[in-house]
């Protein structure tokens, strides 16, 4: 998420809610710097070394999961504040063991090797369980290709192993729908919540009676860790993503983008809510490993002179997610697949009404992967641009907060202006006072790759 993700998604609140243009997102009243973000071998940094670049403090390759440079796992702040006695959790949207989450959990050559981060999740390498609290989707790296009955579909493991079975043997509390997640016991660590067998649904697809948001997981987990840790001498460490926004910017899907950035920026209040009414010293940053889409709140779509125009009514009438409306096409099995994509995807889905004869032809033309296509018809309603479907260069937004002022001056002094990405990481390890080079000495024998 860049800055250009913020520009729309308020710009959107604004014209969704009727507010004054004065209005602002929670995000921007605690802005107090920005980060460049380039890893060890791009000037564009990939999500794995992104996140490494917090946890460890350390530049690396892209797609390296708590890893450095030359192969070797790095020790990581969560790992390191665990081994000091504080409780530790991640709340994503995406798989727990995709590159953010993983990069404080585990460690790996490459992102790609999910099997083996949720082996390291749940405690199996050398500094043995590290998390107290994990949930997001992702089940399907958890259980084997050979087990369905249980949970409704195959998982994605090779070597036979039912992780969830396993991990309920060890005394984890498993959590994997709805349900459950409504009836958890606050405070019974550990917590293993596997939402979804993959990614958790966009915001503006998510039906609530399925997924819970972003913000009641973060509420949810906040409440756990800090109940379980009211005894304890020592705090605990959340690290809560809102992981999607990325897939909307690879996506250029602004729809999809603005819903997925005002649902952060509420979880950031809730977050921000705990620390207020909290009598305990607490420290919140908040950034982004990169920017994703090369957005831009503005787009010349003719030849002629620009006329300084963006839609976000274009944005408001749409209902569901390229990537819902791409399912649905592709589940199709009618036999008037013209009036279906003209009625139920275009007007009801994206809420169009003009669409021209050569842009259906395309989407025809298409059908197979018509992705790209949906989106872009938004994007060129709403004169949204985009350079890319990867990742940019631009540096992110450092926010942060404290609700102690010594604390808050101490952030100010380390992270005001612009940072390199390390200097986050550096500040989290020198602020809680660890050891990472000696976590670092404990992972040698760490398993980095898995084994055929």
């Amino acid at each position: 998420m860049g800055p250009a993700s913020l520009s729309l998604a308020r710009s959107f609140k604004q014209y969704h809610n009727n507010l004054n243009y004065s209005d602002i997102l929670t995000l921007d009243k605690h802005l107090i710097g920005s980060s460049r973000t380039r890893s060890s071998n791009s000037l564009i940094t990939d999500s794995a070394a992104g996140a490494t670049a917090f946890s460890c403090g350390e530049k690396s390759y892209n797609g390296a999961i708590g890893i450095d440079d030359q192969f070797k796992p790095c020790g990581t702040i969560l790992e390191a504040l665990k081994l000091k006695g504080y409780l530790t959790g991640l709340v994503v949207t995406t798989r727990i063991t995709d590159a953010t989450p993983a990069s404080f959990s585990s460690h790996v050559k490459y992102r790609s090797f999910e099997d083996l981060i949720a082996l390291h999740q749940l405690g199996h390498y050398p500094l043995g369980r590290v998390v107290d609290l994990l949930i997001g989707g992702g089940r399907t790296h958890f259980y084997s290709n050979e087990s369905s009955i249980e949970y409704g579909s195959k998982g994605s493991r090779l070597d036979g192993r039912n992780l969830i079975e396993e991990a309920l043997n060890e005394g984890w509390n498993y959590i994997g729908n709805r349900t459950s997640f409504d009836n958890a016991e606050i405070g019974q660590l550990p917590i293993l919540g596997l939402l979804d067998d993959f990614d958790i649904p966009f915001e503006i697809d998510r039906n609530d009676s399925i997924h819970p948001s972003l913000k009641e997981q973060t509420k949810f987990a906040l409440e756990s860790l800090n109940k379980a840790s009211e005894n304890s001498n020592q705090g605990f460490f959340l690290l809560v993503e809102g992981s999607r926004i990325d897939h909307a910017g690879h996506y250029n899907d602004p729809a999809t983008q603005v819903r997925e950035v005002l649902s952060f920026d509420e979880t950031f209040q809730e977050i921000l809510k705990f620390a207020e009414n909290s009598s305990v010293e607490t420290l919140i940053i908040s950034t982004s490993d990169h920017e994703t889409g090369g957005l831009a709140v503005g787009r010349q779509i003719s030849a002629k002179y620009p006329d300084y125009k963006w839609f976000p009514e274009i944005l408001n009438n749409v209902k569901h997610s390229g990537e819902y409306l791409t399912s649905k096409i592709l589940n199709y099995n009618g036999d008037d697949l013209e009036n279906f994509l003209k009625d139920e995807i275009i007007l009801k889905g994206l809420g169009i009404n003009d669409l021209k004869d050569e842009e259906f032809s395309k989407l025809l033309q298409n059908i197979e992967s018509p992705h790209y296509i949906l989106n872009e018809l938004i994007s060129i309603r709403s004169q949204t641009g985009w350079s890319t479907h990867g990742h940019s260069a631009v540096d992110v937004n450092i926010y942060g907060y404290s609700n102690k002022k010594d604390v808050f001056t101490q952030i100010l002094t380390k992270l005001n202006g612009n940072r390199e990405n390390i200097e986050i990481g550096k500040f989290l390890q020198d602020y809680t006072n660890v050891d990472i080079d000696e976590i670092t000495s404990k992972l040698v024998n760490t398993t980095i790759e898995p084994r055929n």
